[in-house]
């Protein structure tokens, strides 16, 4: 029998996440967003709620900024699109597999999965393409992120760890 990293599951991060996500929309938390709102050119974070045992954290997407294809270490993980529109791109054991994730929707990550997440942009309109937003999302990790590695696809189709780093945010520095 193995012991998994925390008592919580995925499924309940989910619901963290849900929780979180309806007092952001609510405004429970305008006092944290930076003043003019969060950056329209770089990514921007803050945690909203920090424990032993769980860390949530409103995160800001904006365009040309990726995470690169990383595991959250010894942590389980969830997130909700708050409002915008992510691309997730995850390995799934022998290729990339992209979804995209709009407001609302969810995804968990267990042990073990890597990905990349980037800000998608919304449909293109009549005109042309509509104004930069960012994107909003909430995620929870529990136990709260000590380390990330992350990775690269080889010539050969198996992923790669490039480093480690050792962090308590939801980006290394």
């Amino acid at each position: 029998m193995s012991l998994a990293p925390t008592r919580l599951r995925p499924a309940d991060l989910l619901h963290v996440t849900d929780r979180f996500a309806d007092d952001v929309i609510g405004g429970d938390y305008d006092h944290l967003l930076p003043a003019g709102g969060p950056p329209t050119t770089e990514r921007w974070f803050t945690r909203l709620h920090g424990t032993d045992e769980l860390d949530v954290w409103l995160i800001s997407w904006v365009p040309e900024r990726s995470t690169e294809l990383h595991d959250h270490g010894g942590s389980l993980g969830a997130l909700t699109v708050v409002t915008g529109s992510l691309r997730e791109t995850r390995w799934d054991g022998g290729a990339l597999r992209d979804r995209r994730l709009v407001a609302g929707d969810q995804a968990a990550f267990p042990l073990g999965w890597v990905h990349d997440v980037v800000w998608a942009p919304e449909t293109i309109t009549t005109g042309g393409v509509a104004p930069t937003v960012p994107t909003l999302s909430v995620h929870a990790y529990s136990p709260p992120l000590t380390a990330m590695s992350y990775y690269e696809v080889t010539e050969r189709n198996t992923l790669r760890r490039n480093r480690t780093e050792l962090t308590d945010k939801p980006e290394g520095d």
